[in-house]
């Protein structure tokens, strides 16, 4: 999907098109420089609403550097309904919906995530692992630890699973032997 042919922009004496305006943003970004990277997202929402990557890194600052959880919700929503096949949208989207309780939201992004090409699932299931430990949901947990175990492919990525199992399952030991104690 390409909209650089018709948009351009005018910076003292140079025109740049859609995609080199977003390049200086990324740059922007990667140096620490949000609120410049945000001004120049800004302006290519404003010519090109529909250029789905600057509302996904509108949503990261949003969401990483100004805890504006409500902004970055609606940024990373508007890249996923403009371009539902870029796989990094899911990942920061899927964390921020379990960071504010919303569940309906994250199982419907879940599923739109473990369909998508380029969409890490290990790293999809470790998150809703957390987030189901986090609301005691220990058996639910040790599926989805169990999930991204399997589709880990990174030596550490897999310590990090196994440890988490580990964790549940001894959680899940300490509450069979609290409840037989109450018996």
């Amino acid at each position: 999907m390409s909209f650089t042919t018709s948009f351009y922009f005018f910076e003292m004496d140079i025109f740049y098109t859609i995609e080199e305006k977003y390049l200086q943003a990324v740059e922007e970004y990667r140096y620490g420089e949000s609120p410049k990277c945000l001004q120049l997202l800004n302006e290519i929402m404003a010519a090109e609403p529909g250029y789905a990557r600057a509302w996904y890194l509108a949503g990261q600052i949003h969401y990483q550097y100004l805890n504006d959880y409500q902004q970055a919700g609606y940024c990373f929503k508007t890249c996923n309904e403009l371009e539902p096949t870029f796989p990094d949208v899911y990942e920061p989207y899927i964390k921020l919906l379990a960071f504010l309780n919303m569940d309906k939201h994250l199982i419907v992004v879940k599923q739109l995530a473990l369909k998508t090409p380029g969409v890490d699932h290990a790293v999809i299931w470790n998150l809703l692992g957390q987030y189901a430990e986090r609301h005691l949901n220990l058996p639910e947990a040790r599926i989805c630890y169990e999930k991204a175990y399997v589709k880990a492919i990174d030596t550490e990525q897999m310590k990090e699973i196994e440890s988490s199992l580990e964790r549940v399952a001894a959680k899940q030991a300490r509450k069979a032997a609290y409840q037989y104690s109450l018996s």
